[in-house]
């Protein structure tokens, strides 16, 4: 059943919260405990759907997995190459990082895995998944054009490769160096522009050989060496850049505000959002910055901001590319042109999140430019007119985008469905609303 919500114009938002954790290290941490030998234990994981399916699918895969009573999760690993095979299919709900990244675990396991999704994972595209994985020995039988369900025979016989990545991509990067853990020799991954590094850091934390390469011109070459040992580790997951862009950008736009989020991952290849809004003119300061889990992390003092719209770096896009339905809402209330380009990837995530920002951002009363690959959003300085209600399409993101804008446009904007938001900010309303924001199920009739 849908769960409408509407965003009427808050208050000056004050006070301190701490996001949900980092989603991208959540699923790592459940998948490399997995894999260690010995026990590990995790505070601060995100419970939201897509990382409590992770969770579910390593309990499928052999590892014990369980959640402590004061919040911590705790597993008991099977060893590199130790997983068993799955007597169910494999349903990661929203998740594509969980869904790629466990394909990679999988691949080189003699056993056959079935995993399929909701409606939104089913349309995603795996094709650039299952094409290293091929070349290292694994079977995928898949829907038209590599979609899900399918299944993946993984191979008992491995071959090392060096494989040059085709588009900027985390979970293909992380999908290939996770099927080489179980691999003979060196697996190497060539990326043409950095992308977040959670996969190569947490591995290192277990006690994996990871080898990274600068090979110029931006290009770098991360090596895994097969058959390492992990040792079962205790890691604290950093509290969600991602997750923390949307109180962020809400106490720019509301006039008075000032919020502090606590403990926010700021790994640079994760950081784009935040160097942009700096450029934009936001106040945002970083404070007791400090390491956690092998993450560095900060607390977040955000302040109201006037903001002026910049040119954003195609070669931005790979550090803050689920961020930007939320830049644009921060663009709508610019003075000037942002200007957003390097855009092709947001085509394939949840939904097709450049054509959802612009259809809504439009519905909401902004000039908006959209190309395929490029989002112009033209500000004019003051709060757009909103009164709209957007089309979610199941995205997440997309649905925090536009309850934000709702906190400082002129009428309130609702969305049509905000279930998806528990895939990774469980307790989002709650949280914003002690905050100051008016977040609220629309009035019957309405």
């Amino acid at each position: 059943m849908a769960k409408p919500l509407v965003s009427h114009a808050a208050r000056a938002l004050t006070g301190s919260a701490r996001v949900p954790g980092d989603k991208s290290v959540s699923h790592r941490a459940l998948m490399f405990g997995a894999l260690a030998v010995g026990e590990s234990v995790v505070d601060g994981l995100l419970e939201g759907d897509d990382v409590l399916r992770t969770a579910a699918a390593m309990r499928a895969l052999g590892a014990e997995v369980e959640r402590l009573p004061d919040g911590r999760w705790r597993l008991w690993g099977r060893g590199v190459g130790g997983l068993q095979e799955p007597a169910d299919v494999l349903d990661m709900g929203n998740s594509g990082t969980g869904a790629r990244l466990l394909m990679g675990l999988v691949t080189t396991h003699p056993f056959t895995s079935i995993f399929t999704g909701d409606a939104s994972l089913r349309s995603r595209p795996m094709k650039r998944i299952s094409e290293p994985l091929g070349r290292m020995g694994a079977q995928f039988f898949g829907r038209d054009g590599g979609r899900l369900p399918a299944a993946l025979v993984g191979t008992p016989r491995p071959l090392p490769i060096t494989y040059e990545l085709p588009v900027a991509s985390a979970q293909v990067k992380s999908a290939v160096l996770l099927a080489g853990l179980n691999t003979p020799g060196e697996t190497t991954v060539i990326e043409r522009e950095a992308t977040r590094d959670h996969t190569e850091l947490m591995l290192r934390n277990f006690g994996a050989s990871v080898r990274v390469e600068d090979l110029g011109d931006g290009r770098r070459a991360i090596s895994v060496t097969g058959f390492p040992e992990l040792t079962g580790r205790t890691v604290t997951v950093p509290a969600d850049p991602s997750s923390a862009a949307f109180p962020a950008v809400a106490a720019l736009l509301v006039p008075g505000s000032e919020v502090r989020l606590a403990g926010v991952g700021i790994n640079p290849l994760r950081a784009g959002l935040y160097q942009t809004l700096l450029e934009m003119g936001a106040d945002i300061r970083f404070e007791n910055r400090r390491e956690e889990g092998g993450e560095p992390v900060a607390d977040l003092v955000v302040r109201a901001s006037e903001l002026t719209g910049v040119d954003v770096p195609a070669e931005r896009a790979p550090s803050m590319i689920d961020e930007y339905p939320i830049l644009a809402v921060a663009a709508a209330f610019a003075r000037g042109a942002t200007r957003m380009t390097g855009l092709a990837e947001l085509r394939v995530k949840e939904s097709d999140r450049l054509a959802a920002m612009a259809r809504g951002l439009a519905a909401c009363g902004v000039r908006v430019e959209e190309t395929p690959d490029s989002l112009t959003v033209h500000g004019t300085g003051r709060p757009p007119q909103g009164g709209a209600t957007i089309a979610v399409e199941l995205d997440h993101r997309i649905a925090m985008s536009f309850l934000v804008l709702g906190m400082a446009a002129a009428e309130p904007v609702a969305v049509d469905d905000a279930e998806a938001i528990d895939t990774s900010f469980p307790g989002f309303a709650v949280l914003m609303n002690g905050l100051g924001a008016g977040i609220a199920q629309p009035a019957i009739g309405k």
